[in-house]
């Protein structure tokens, strides 16, 4: 159980060491694009991938139960047959980047995921958001890499570990959920009975 306990422990210092700001941050990001309603676009490789898939069900769902103005959430990893012609007939850095190009607009808002925080195509895809000027969130682990450096909001899992990271950017995305469900549900009592509405 060496394993279990060591593994624990890392999780709560990382956790612990997350910059609340940022979070905050990024909670105001996503309040932002939703009274723009702009449109989202989450992307990652591999378990980076599968998290962006689940905040991307998350917010276009849980999040937006029972709202007149609803998420549009966008999760640029799940057109697999888009992925397949882009790699295979481009390159696979473009992968995201070549999708952002048929829908970025100035109120979106784009989230790039990735444990190393250098997966070039998604470096690719969040340096193409800044160069329009649309705000961007790193969600990275390690040193952060080089999408830390291009975004304006970093949610940075400070662990050399990437399981850790894929740990604490769900966390993350789960935080941010239940701040949409609390702020944007006050007025119709939402927040109160979202739990109870869940079958």
């Amino acid at each position: 159980m060496s394993t279990f306990r060591s593994y624990i422990e890392l999780l709560k210092n990382t956790l612990d060491g997350l910059d609340a700001d940022q979070v905050e941050k990024a909670v105001q990001a996503f309040l932002r694009v939703h009274h723009a309603q702009g449109t989202i676009y989450i992307f990652g490789n591999g378990g980076s991938g599968a998290s962006a898939s689940h905040a991307t069900g998350d917010f276009l769902k849980g999040a937006s139960f029972g709202l007149e103005n609803r998420f549009k959430v966008i999760c640029l990893n799940d057109n697999i047959p888009a992925l397949m012609a882009i790699a295979n007939d481009i390159s696979w850095d473009a992968i995201f980047v070549e999708q952002l190009k048929n829908f970025l607009q100035p109120n979106d808002l784009v989230i790039g995921i990735s444990g190393s925080g250098n997966s070039k195509n998604v470096v690719t895809a969040m340096e193409y958001a800044r160069e329009r000027s649309v705000q961007t969130i790193a969600f990275c682990g390690f040193r952060g890499g080089k999408i830390k450096e291009l975004a304006d909001i970093n949610i940075h899992s400070k662990a050399m570990d990437m399981e850790i990271a894929e740990d604490v950017h769900m966390v993350v995305f789960n935080i941010i959920k239940k701040e949409m469900i609390t702020r944007l549900h006050k007025s119709t009592s939402m927040g109160d009975q979202y739990d109870a509405r869940i079958k």
